[in-house]
């Protein structure tokens, strides 16, 4: 079986969650500041899907 994310995805994410830890990870248009595992995982993970990545598509909740 393949691997469902890509190296670059991890990468991405990893970045993401350093920054979290640090305070220094900041949300898209609002610029809050993020506090949560989930949304520093999914923002490591939308830039991933920006860069190219092999990340599979959003979930369905999402689509309509």
């Amino acid at each position: 079986m393949a691997r469902k994310y890509g190296r670059k995805a991890a990468r991405k994410v990893k970045r993401a969650m350093h920054e979290l830890k640090s305070g220094t990870l900041r949300s898209g248009r609002s610029g809050q500041k993020v506090r949560s595992r989930k949304q520093a995982v999914a923002i490591g993970l939308a830039e991933a899907r920006k860069a190219g990545a092999k990340v599979p598509p959003r979930g369905g909740s999402r689509k309509k």
